[in-house]
């Protein structure tokens, strides 16, 4: 698995995590290279502030629920934003991740970046990944590692997205979906 990028995928934390900052998270990774490591923002976590309190430019780009979205413990005094291009959306404002999943500038123009986006979301903090050290999360059972569909990190309701996507996985792995928080109860 090092030698294959794992950029636009999905980890999803399996029962095993039960560290607080990573149990039952879901995160798309940006970037990922057996050389430079991985970083990627945890997609189901929201924060209590209304995303037009801190950044009222973007807030009516946003997808419902349009708050912050807590991306994870690595700086977190800094925002990434996520979009989804437009079909056949030249990039303005916006470079791509993988298919239409694009980090956005949000310095860009609002007006330019509402025609070429259909969903927008803002994240504080990111997770980041020495070299090699994701693959030993993976190779130790810490993550699954899943294909994205197109809206996941968009989701209306981002508490179910780690259920959500395990149900959606072959057997036995859709079965880890109805695991208890405390896997010595199932």
């Amino acid at each position: 698995m090092t030698e294959e990028s794992l950029t636009g995928r999905l980890l999803v934390a399996t029962p095993a995590l039960q560290e607080p900052t990573f149990a039952r998270t879901v995160i798309v990774l940006l970037e990922h290279g057996a050389t430079t490591g991985a970083l990627g923002v945890v997609v189901n976590r929201m924060i209590d502030v209304p995303l037009a309190e801190v950044l009222p430019s973007a807030a009516d780009l946003a997808t419902a629920p349009d708050v912050l979205f807590d991306g994870g413990p690595v700086a977190p005094q800094t925002a990434i934003a996520l979009g989804l291009a437009a079909v056949g959306a030249e990039p303005e404002g916006w470079n791509a991740v993988d298919g239409a999943l694009v980090t956005v500038d949000l310095d860009h123009d609002p007006a330019l970046l509402a025609t070429t986006l259909t969903a927008l979301r803002v994240f504080i903090g990111y997770a980041g990944w020495s070299p090699g050290q994701l693959e030993g999360e993976i190779a130790e059972g810490s993550w699954y590692v899943v294909d994205r569909l197109p809206l996941d990190c968009f989701t209306p309701e981002p508490a179910r997205l780690w259920s959500a996507v395990l149900h959606r996985q072959p057997w036995p792995l859709s079965a880890v979906a109805t695991c208890p928080l405390d896997p010595s109860m199932n």
